[in-house]
């Protein structure tokens, strides 16, 4: 046995619980793989939002760089207007 178990792992006990007719622990077993499948869409949407994020830093981080540009061009026609 696994120290972590997988999905497919508990959904092979279930068929032997069904093979055997023994269904005593299968209430178990059912929120076994219900925890297993909620953890692993819970994750899925951790890495889904980590790409929206990523992808918004970018944009802001290139957003960034055009207004430090801007910035520098009016402080130098500043600069130019004041001599």
């Amino acid at each position: 046995m696994y120290l972590r178990r997988c999905m497919c792992d508990v959904l092979e006990e279930m068929r032997s619980c069904y093979k055997t007719l023994n269904f005593s622990y299968i209430e178990g077993l059912i929120e076994e793989v219900q925890s297993m499948a909620n953890k692993m869409e819970a994750k899925l949407g951790t890495i889904h939002d980590w790409k929206d994020y990523n992808k918004r830093v970018k944009d802001l981080y290139k957003e960034l760089k055009e207004l430090e540009g801007k910035k520098d061009k009016l402080e130098d026609n500043i600069i130019i207007e004041e001599d």
